[in-house]
C-alpha cells in the first residue's frame, strides 16, 4: 500500500486478503515485532551517544577551570594553555590590567580523569598492602585494612558466606599460609579498578603464589580475587571479598 507506484501497488481488495490483514493475530505480531526492536535498540543506542556527546562538549566549553596568576613587572603577556582548545577571553585579563595576568585553562574532564587515575592507584597499592598483610601472616596489619564486619565467599568457606574477622584470625594464629613453605612471592595481575562514586570501590585482579615446599620442589597457585573497599571518614576499609582458586602447579 506504500508504493508510490500505482502499477505496483496492490489495491484495497488485495490488502485485505494480506495475511498482515487477515491473520494478523498469527502474523503481524510475529513477523515485524522484532524488527520494530531492533530498530528501538538502534534509535536509543544513537541518542545516547549523541547525548554524551554534547555532554562532553557542553562540559569542556562551558565549565573548564580558570586558574589566573598575577604577573608583576613590564613585558608580561598573556598565555594561551596548550592543555585546552578554549582561547583566553579578553575580559579574563581586563579585571587585572593589561598585560599582568597568565590564564591558564584546564578541562573539567582532564582535572577529573586525573583526580580518577590518582583514586584507582590508591586502591591498587591498598589492595597490594592487604595482600601483603596476608602473605606475611601480619594480622595486625590486617585488621588496620579491613572493617571489623568484613563478609567474604572463599574456597575454605565451602560456598558459605562469612562475616567477620575471625574465621580468618584463624590461619593468621595458626600460620597455616607458612606452615609448609619455605619461601612465598605473591604478584597482582591485570588489575581492575571500578569506582562506584566517591565513597566505594571494587577491584577485580589475578593473583599468583609462588612458593617452595619442604622439600625445596617449587609450586605456582592461582586466584581469582574482586575485593570491594569501601572510605569511612576518610579512610579505605576493605568490606568485602570473593576469591576464587585455581589450583596448583
Amino acid at each position: 500500500m506504500l508504493t508510490v507506484n500505482p502499477q505496483r501497488r496492490i489495491n484495497a481488495t488485495e490488502a485485505l486478503k494480506h495475511p498482515w490483514i487477515c491473520q494478523r493475530e498469527r502474523v503481524a505480531s510475529v513477523v515485524h515485532r522484532q524488527q520494530t526492536v531492533d530498530c528501538l535498540k538502534k534509535f536509543n543506542a544513537r541518542r545516547k551517544l549523541k547525548g554524551a556527546i554534547l555532554t562532553t562538549m557542553l562540559a569542556t566549553r562551558n565549565f573548564s577551570s580558570r586558574s589566573i596568576v598575577a604577573k608583576k613587572g613590564d613585558g608580561s603577556h598573556v598565555k594561551e594553555s596548550t592543555e585546552s582548545n578554549t582561547t583566553v577571553e579578553d575580559d579574563d585579563c581586563k579585571e587585572n590590567g593589561p598585560g599582568k595576568c597568565q590564564v591558564s585553562l584546564v578541562p573539567v574532564i582532564q582535572r577529573n580523569d586525573q583526580v580518577f587515575n590518582a583514586r584507582k592507584q590508591e586502591i591498587v597499592k591498598l589492595t597490594e598492602q592487604l595482600v601483603e598483610a596476608i602473605t606475611v601472616g601480619d594480622y595486625e596489619a590486617y585488621t588496620k585494612l579491613c572493617d571489623p564486619h568484613l563478609t567474604s565467599f572463599e574456597p575454605e568457606a565451602l560456598s558459605n558466606l562469612v562475616e567477620g574477622m575471625e574465621f580468618h584470625k584463624f590461619y593468621f594464629d595458626n600460620a597455616v599460609l607458612g606452615k609448609f613453605r619455605k619461601a612465598i612471592n605473591t604478584t597482582i595481575l591485570n588489575p581492575n579498578v571500578h569506582l562506584l562514586g566517591d565513597e566505594a570501590a571494587c577491584i577485580a585482579y589475578v593473583r599468583l603464589s609462588q612458593y617452595i615446599d619442604r622439600q625445596g620442589v617449587p609450586h605456582t597457585e592461582q586466584a581469582e580475587e574482586t575485593r570491594v573497599w569501601h572510605r569511612h571518614d576518610g579512610r579505605w576499609q576493605h568490606i568485602h571479598f570473593h576469591r576464587s582458586q585455581n589450583g596448583s602447579k
